[in-house]
């Protein structure tokens, strides 16, 4: 996971540690019979993840500096072993990378095949990255998420 703020240091100035705090939790989906008879999805601490489980990665950021933080953008790679699935209930779509260098959305992205490009799909989407439009205010919160599937 990294994060980058954009920041004028002066080149003699030893680097300040960042004011932006981040924490991140993997959650299992977990199906619950309501008391009206629906079906309805908690989150909970996975205790075993199996092969076509999914799962939520969720990262929470807080400004705790004294000024606003703008520029901020949180990209979070995908593991390996496991196949991105889209942005969780509530967050904001992700850009999306193949490569961890070309960003924006899924049906944009290109996926070399040999000699040519094929459209990319979500087993190619190595990081999520979210871009902040607004400044953090100091000690202000948000969080962003998304899903994945155990391959």
């Amino acid at each position: 996971m990294s994060i980058t703020l954009s920041l004028v240091l002066a080149a003699a100035a030893p680097a300040a540690p960042s004011p932006i705090e981040i924490t991140s939790s993997v959650l299992a989906e977990k199906k619950a019979s309501a008391a009206d008879g629906t079906t309805r999805v908690e989150l909970v601490a996975p205790k075993r993840v199996t092969p076509g489980d999914r799962v939520v990665y969720r990262i929470d950021y807080r400004n705790n500096g004294k000024q606003a933080a703008s520029g901020l953008v949180i990209a979070n790679p995908v593991p390996a072993a496991m196949q991105y699935s889209g942005p969780a209930d509530g967050s904001p779509a992700p850009e999306l990378s193949v490569d961890g260098q070309t960003f924006g959305p899924l049906s944009a992205l290109k996926v070399r095949n040999g000699a040519s490009l094929r459209p990319a799909v979500a087993s190619d989407v190595r990081v999520v990255r979210w871009r902040l439009a607004q400044p953090l205010a100091a000690g202000a919160k948000g969080q962003v998420s998304f899903r994945a599937t155990l391959k």
